[in-house]
């Protein structure tokens, strides 16, 4: 659904502007391309298995280097 604006007679380049920039408002292009413009695909069920394997890994790491003590628990304090 293409969108043509043409200048008419006697017609400003800002009124054609303006005119054009109404119409684009009113057909509800721009909403459009704003939803599909950062929509992320949603990962494969292989791929989330690889992740959580991939989490649950690098936790049992993590709790072995602290038991070791090559890992200081950090304390947050304001």
């Amino acid at each position: 659904m293409p969108l043509e604006v043409r200048k008419k007679e006697k017609e400003t380049s800002q009124n054609l502007v303006r005119r054009f920039s109404k119409r684009m408002k009113l057909s509800g292009i721009l909403p459009r391309i704003r939803k599909t413009r950062f929509h992320k695909r949603s990962k494969s069920r292989q791929m989330k298995k690889k992740s959580a394997l991939r989490r649950e890994e690098s936790k049992k790491e993590y709790e072995k280097l602290k038991k070791l003590g090559k890992i200081e628990e950090k304390s947050w304090r304001r």
